[in-house]
């Protein structure tokens, strides 16, 4: 497997940020660890075992990132305009900066001049945060795999709410949204996968709340509720990205 590390600086978060790619052709997929995760998390928990098959034959390329949870969603002892203007930054960095160079990469590597969209994917709060992605940038995602995530910003920032926690925060701002909005039949023409267990350690009522929203706005998303021997753990994320990849890449 094709490996290559990368440290670069960003204009956004006014620091330099870390991440790998993994793969040599292919769809790019944007990984994000779990809370307080780093970027070799993907590598570290076998991840890569998960998802070899599908990066081995060339049909993805992972970019696995960091976050910034530690300066924003999970430092609650902080200021919360000062943890969401934050996260709007690391918002801006993925959006902005790393976007952009991921289909730089992309095109270089397939002999492409354009590009599919990208696929973002993530476990926990990596999941609410590939979710939170896709649900506001339709325009630049077109993949979503969220495994056992949260899809309030309650998690982080409790009862304070203001424009910025409102607007990353599905919960809050999906119900809003117009059914006629032009972002609902950019989401009808992607594939979206929101994946929860009801096993120890799991929170699946955020997941059904989500689901309920979808539904009632007519957003096409695949949501599924595994055992109550699913937890929230590797072992089980490596299932699930075993099962769903075949779909989301368009196999079955």
């Amino acid at each position: 497997m094709k490996t290559e590390y990368f440290k670069e600086y960003s204009t956004a978060l006014m620091r330099d940020m870390e991440f790998k790619r993994y793969g040599h052709a292919g769809r790019p997929v944007i990984f994000i660890p779990c809370q307080d995760g780093r970027f070799y998390d993907f590598e570290n928990f076998k991840m890569t075992d998960a998802w070899a098959p599908w990066i081995d034959s060339g049909k993805v390329t992972v970019f696995s990132i960091d976050t910034i949870d530690k300066e924003t969603w999970s430092n609650k002892w902080d200021d919360p305009r000062r943890r969401i203007c934050r996260y709007e930054d690391w918002i801006r960095y993925i959006t902005d900066e790393l976007v952009p160079h991921v289909r730089s990469i992309t095109n270089e590597h397939n002999g492409w001049e354009g590009y599919p969209g990208i696929i973002v994917t993530g476990c926990s709060l990596g999941a609410t945060h590939a979710a939170n992605l896709f649900f506001r940038r339709p325009d630049l995602f077109d993949g979503l795999l969220a495994l056992s995530g949260i899809y309030t910003a309650e998690y982080g920032f409790d009862y304070y709410m203001d424009g910025l926690v409102y607007n990353n925060s599905p919960l809050h701002f999906l119900p809003n949204m117009p059914k006629d909005h032009p972002y609902i039949s950019l989401y009808n023409l992607k594939k979206a996968i929101i994946c929860v267990g009801l096993g120890p350690w799991e929170v699946p009522d955020s997941t059904r709340q989500l689901h309920h929203i979808l539904m009632d706005k007519g957003i096409h998303a695949w949501v599924d509720y595994w055992g109550y021997d699913c937890a929230h753990d590797w072992c089980w994320w490596q299932k699930q990205v075993d099962y769903f990849v075949p779909y989301l890449l368009g196999e079955k």
